[in-house]
């Protein structure tokens, strides 16, 4: 009879405890892999992505607050876009872009020791794949099994797409503000201009922007923004990526804002 066996099962897990758990928790794991597009991800390679796991978010949190989430994107091929544009992406969000495997090893030993020294999140690893695997595929949550999960995409784009296609499609689909999403539609929302006319002043300011596009706008003059600005041209001007032709725009006004100092990641882009 169903009764009586559900009653041994009953009996079964009071005797074994632990190897219940353990099945529970096998499962679990199974099915969270299972989730992962191990076969999609090739498609990639000619195919761009439809609506991401963030924009699906996203429209449920507008949802759930009976709002209306926008979608304002627009793609455009890497081709397109002047070099600096890239090179301040890459020396803002992922130094070693193009000689890292998908993850940065010594960045995360980096980040464990920093925010374990501080006993909080101040400091992030995730690389430029890393962060496309969680716009593409995973929720902003910070369990250990999404982690998990992303670490395993991660190397999977790694392993099916170049290393241009990747910055392609990372460049495409992040946030760059609330319903904002790709470099483009960030470039015509806050400078009126397609990314391909970027100036070297507002390339750098988005890319200031990207670990926290929900509390920052890149078209203003925050402490923050002023602050990354400095930073980023830093980075550029170390390795040789501008000139003092280039950064002859770049004096910094006086901000007009008082913000955070401490960079610190929205749920987005960042870890």
């Amino acid at each position: 009879m169903p009764g009586g066996r559900m009653w041994a099962a009953w009996r079964w897990v009071g005797a074994h405890p632990v190897r219940f758990v353990f099945i529970v928790a096998a499962l679990y794991v199974l099915v969270e892999l299972l989730t992962i597009p191990w076969f999609s991800i090739s498609r990639l390679k000619t195919e761009q992505p439809g609506e991401t796991a963030l924009m699906r978010q996203r429209k449920t949190e507008a949802e759930d607050a009976r709002k209306t989430a926008a979608v304002n994107q627009r793609w455009i091929a890497l081709a397109r876009l002047p070099a600096y544009v890239t090179k301040a992406v890459i020396v803002a969000e992922d130094g070693t872009f193009y000689e890292h495997g998908g993850i940065d090893w010594f960045e995360v030993q980096e980040s464990i020791e920093k925010n374990v020294r501080e006993r909080r999140a101040a400091r992030g690893a995730s690389t430029i794949t890393q962060q496309l695997a969680k716009n593409l595929y995973l929720s902003t949550s910070k369990t250990p099994m999404r982690k998990v999960k992303e670490v395993i995409i991660t190397l999977l784009l790694e392993h099916h797409l170049s290393k241009q296609r990747i910055l392609e499609i990372y460049l495409n689909v992040i946030e760059w503000g609330r319903g904002v999403y790709g470099i483009d539609a960030a470039a015509r929302t806050y400078f009126g201009k397609s990314a391909s006319g970027l100036t070297l002043d507002e390339a750098i300011r988005l890319a200031a922007v990207i670990p926290r596009p929900l509390r920052s706008r890149p078209d203003e003059n925050s402490r923050y923004v002023m602050r990354m600005k400095r930073i980023i041209l830093a980075r550029m001007s170390a390795r040789n990526a501008v000139n003092d032709t280039t950064t002859a725009d770049l004096a910094a006004p006086e901000t007009s804002e008082t913000d955070s100092m401490d960079i610190e990641e929205d749920e987005s882009n960042g870890l």
